[in-house]
């Protein structure tokens, strides 16, 4: 067979500085590129599959740092890359070397995949000069290239869900791990974007509660060399290439339309998207790493280099480089890519891996920065849903509470408090009191909601490692999923489920399978009886909170009654059923305490002003490894009612059956097991 031959391109037009990229207008292609230090830009034509380099083209057209032409032949599907000229001056933070292909950083689509090898690499490898030598092997054969993307679609009526903030529960999943064995999906879409996308993952996250999806890396991104020698991948995907790309190996069709088919059909039934995305650092590592892209275009411009040695890097990440967002053109392609993602891929908010490195200016994090600012003043991002990962690894890179209005943040403090809590650490309770009621002391003090909190958790052990036939084991394992996860449902602020909580998934003591691609990171479908019970607990859970405002409260509890009421909004109590005095918070001993929320005058729901009412609940905890009898606060009105006992396999009623099925208490005490956690109500009776 004959492979068709590719026309030489002959015309060339000046073209524009913006957009950046490869701009497909209906007629023709801009191409434009920025670099400030180079001496020359020579733009590289490709087939169709981007095997053999067909044509280069020097870049003639300058302005203000980018380089770019028109190309009236050129169509969609062009592959492409750009070879940049300049200086090779390491020490001054220079490594320009023409002889490799760079992928421009704005590639919208790439075709091929990277195949390791020492011509990917701007010095000589093994060269005792190290990356102060230069190699003049062509990388064009080991690399990925860009491909002009038609990015017409028809999204028709889609619009987001645009859930409030309260009101959400995220599910965190990997696109890939969440469908490789689901029974219900087609094999050939398993691991994919329409996988994700097929009726029974959204029948499945519809009937679970999720409201909002958050995506691990779906930017391109490449598997480390260590990695790839090993026979393993970087199956977490915190590696990125390209922050415009989607990565194909999701992607069953190798369109980049099935991402956004994907978008719209979870939107269609009211589940929103959110990206966690990597703008701190990219796949070019430490000065010894290959040169990909935005190393070989601008290294000066793009990384944040040594004060002292511009040959190094100031590393914030752990990954051996920082992207310098003080720089205006790489502040500008992150801002570009965001909003790429909000417009063009239809996308609700993004998370902010290791945020705080963008934060930084002059070395130090600055919460007002010019990142910071970008966003705030930015008329798409400015409404899309923000969400940092509150620290780096850098010195004062550890800022959960202090990003600005508008951003939410994981919340380590709560993660950390609720296991050790139910672990059976001391001391705990008052910890157990800030994180359950919206982290106000983290986040009240700027002004923010208790949904500035994005609260998760992580199931333990139990003192066995590993597999265990041990029927006590088995039991409280069990029975702390239970704890932990409806103490999670039932907080103030956003609740975070990692895809295979509520199946109880486990990673058989790893850890971090950043590199497994293979069942230690894929969720589990079989049916057993015990994930099916969890699912069960775990759906009803979120209905519990979608059903009562108390637990989706827009404000932090006042400690004192709302307007028109007589009592206080939230109270503590001990076991003997007295409240909490200063001195029992500080009761290194104390693991069991209850929370008390009378249900009137929540005036904190909605724009209008009057208040809505709703059931009084009472929350107590017991992490003592004994049962405690725990005394009820008298109800004039009607007796409690017992709606969860995690210390029961029994599911909780549903919603629609509790006021039917609920068994009252009307005993003095209550039988707090062990090791458990037990939701009382009782209906409101106000007119």
């Amino acid at each position: 067979m004959t492979r068709k031959a590719n026309p030489t391109i002959t015309a060339i037009w000046p073209g524009l500085p913006y957009p950046r990229g490869a701009t497909w207008d209906g007629e023709g292609v801009n191409f434009a590129l920025f670099s400030q230090h180079a001496d020359k830009v020579e733009l590289c034509l490709f087939d169709e599959r981007g095997r053999h380099e067909l044509q280069r083209i020097v870049l003639r057209e300058r302005t203000d740092g980018v380089w770019h032409c028109y190309l009236p032949e050129a169509r969609p599907g062009q592959a492409y890359g750009f070879r940049v000229h300049g200086a090779y001056k390491p020490e001054e933070g220079h490594r320009f070397n023409p002889n490799k292909l760079l992928v421009d950083p704005y590639a919208k689509d790439l075709v091929g995949e990277l195949r390791w090898g020492d011509a990917l690499y701007g010095y000589t490898v093994g060269s005792k000069r190290e990356d102060l030598s230069f190699d003049r092997r062509d990388s064009a054969p080991l690399m990925p290239k860009g491909r002009v993307l038609e990015t017409a679609f028809t999204w028709g009526d889609d619009r987001r869900p645009s859930v409030p903030w309260q009101d959400m529960v995220i599910y965190e999943m990997h696109v890939r791990g969440f469908t490789m064995t689901h029974p219900d999906v087609p094999p050939e879409l398993r691991g994919t974007y329409a996988g994700l996308g097929s009726a029974p993952v959204v029948d499945y996250l519809k009937r679970l509660g999720v409201t909002t999806v958050e995506l691990l890396p779906v930017h391109s991104f490449l598997n480390d060399r260590h990695l790839a020698e090993k026979g393993l991948q970087n199956y977490w995907g915190y590696n990125t290439l390209a922050f415009f790309a989607p990565e194909m190996r999701y992607s069953a069709s190798g369109k980049v339309k099935e991402f956004k088919t994907m978008v719209k059909t979870l939107h269609s039934a009211g589940i929103e998207v959110i990206l966690d995305v990597v703008y701190n650092h990219t796949c070019e590592g430490n000065q010894l790493g290959p040169t990909l892209s935005m190393r070989g275009v601008d290294n000066a411009s793009y990384y944040i280099a040594n004060a002292d040695n511009r040959r190094y890097y100031d590393d914030f990440t752990g990954c051996g480089n920082t992207v310098n967002l003080e720089h205006p053109h790489a502040l500008q392609l992150v801002m570009d890519s965001l909003r790429y993602w909000a417009e063009e891929m239809h996308v609700d908010g993004f998370r902010f891996d290791l945020a705080s490195a963008l934060a930084r200016e002059a070395g130090k994090v600055e919460n007002l920065g010019g990142f910071f600012d970008a966003i705030r003043q930015d008329p798409t991002l400015n409404r899309v849903k923000l969400i940092a990962e509150p620290w780096d690894l850098g010195h004062g890179g550890y800022q959960v509470g202090n990003f600005p209005l508008g951003w939410a943040e994981w919340n380590d403090q709560y993660r950390d408090g609720m296991r050790g809590f139910w672990k059976g650490d001391g001391g705990l309770i008052g910890e157990v009191a800030k994180r359950v009621t919206g982290s106000e002391d983290l986040y009240g003090w700027s002004g923010k909601q208790p949904s500035a909190s994005i609260n998760f958790v992580t199931d333990l052990n139990c003192g066995v490692e590993g597999p265990t036939d041990d029927p006590e084991v088995v039991s409280l394992r069990e029975r702390q999923k239970r704890n932990l996860l409806a103490t999670l449902l039932l907080s103030q602020g956003v609740p975070m489920l990692l895809a295979g909580d509520e199946r109880g998934h486990t990673q058989q003591g790893n850890n971090n399978v950043y590199c497994q691609d293979n069942a230690l990171g894929w969720l589990d479908w079989s049916p057993t009886p015990e994930r099916l019970a969890l699912v069960t607990f775990v759906e009803r859970m979120i209905a519990l909170r979608r059903a009562h405002p108390s637990f989706r409260r827009r404000t932090f509890f006042a400690g004192k009654p709302a307007e028109g009421e007589t009592v206080t909004d939230v109270h503590w109590l001990k076991p003997d059923g007295a409240e909490m005095r200063t001195e029992d918070w500080s009761d290194a001993n104390a693991r069991c305490i209850a929370m008390y929320i009378p249900g009137g005058g929540i005036a904190d729901r909605g724009e209008r002003a009057e208040q809505q009412h709703d059931d009084d609940f009472l929350i107590l905890m017991n992490a003592h490894h004994d049962e405690i009898p725990f005394t009820l606060p008298a109800m004039p009105h009607g007796a409690w009612r017992q709606l969860v006992d995690t210390a029961s396999t029994t599911p909780p009623p549903t919603t629609e059956d509790a006021a039917a099925l609920a068994p009252a208490w009307a005993e003095p005490a209550y039988p707090l097991q062990c090791r458990s956690m037990v939701v009382l109500s009782r209906p409101d009776v106000r007119p």
